[in-house]
């Protein structure tokens, strides 16, 4: 009897993941349990955060390379990131490596302004919006005057669990920022009519600003399944 998963089980989703103390609740990318298929996680030494949003240190596109190839020999078939900021290497990792890459949530943006009136826009939430430049924007195919961008790097909840790495993260006080901020956002620009979490540690959150706004909400891990629904031959009963 051929297991009706069989081809899912072999269509492994690579995850390249940032050196960083974060914990790694479910829905965060960096957590296996987020997904119903496998993926296989490498994490990426002295890719720290700083390094990557502060710096946009070039100089880190060798071991990201390094790390994706070594998952491609593990029989990954496609690799992703835990950093939505890696938008700046996609297409240098797409070039070196065999298999689809696709770094960043923000890789969504052409398909949700797609589905959009010419006159809708589209709200981002970040974990930085100090750091996150046009230039980020447009690398992901981001049409900018479209765009209303809103940071989480001064809220004390998110800012401690993830920019400062304390190593725990009080779900239920980060919910309630993304939340807050996500709110003032779309009062102060109403014409928006979608919104993409950039962060990959937010889609744990996405549920609750669903319900909340009542808006369709893209993430890290809407694009990973969408990748994943690609690459696995799910048999249908005839």
């Amino acid at each position: 009897m051929v297991n009706p998963h069989a081809s899912e089980m072999q269509a492994a989703i690579g995850i390249l993941v940032m050196d960083a103390r974060i914990e790694r609740i479910p829905g965060d990318v960096g957590n296996p349990a987020t997904f119903p298929f496998p993926v296989h996680l490498r994490t990426v030494p002295g890719a720290t955060l700083k390094r990557l949003i502060a710096e946009r240190d070039p100089s880190l596109l060798a071991p990201f390379v390094a790390a994706g190839w070594d998952l491609v020999r593990e029989g990954v078939k496609a690799l992703t990131t835990s950093c939505g900021f890696l938008i700046l290497f996609q297409k240098e990792l797409s070039r070196e490596l065999p298999v689809p890459v696709f770094t960043s949530s923000l890789l969504q943006l052409p398909f949700i302004q797609a589905t959009l009136s010419p006159q809708d826009r589209i709200g981002i939430i970040t974990a930085d919006a100090s750091n996150l430049t046009p230039d980020h924007l447009r690398r992901a195919g981001g049409d900018i005057d479209r765009l209303t961008v809103y940071g989480l790097e001064n809220l004390p909840h998110f800012r401690e669990a993830v920019l400062e790495e304390s190593g725990h993260i009080n779900a239920h006080k980060v919910e309630a920022e993304v939340l807050e901020r996500t709110r003032e956002m779309v009062a102060a620009d109403p014409a928006i009519r979608a919104i993409l979490l950039e962060c990959a540690n937010l889609p744990p959150y996405a549920g609750a600003v669903r319900e909340a706004l009542r808006l369709p909400v893209y993430d890290a891990v809407t694009m990973i399944r969408h990748v994943h629904a690609a690459l696995a031959t799910t048999p249908f009963k005839t």
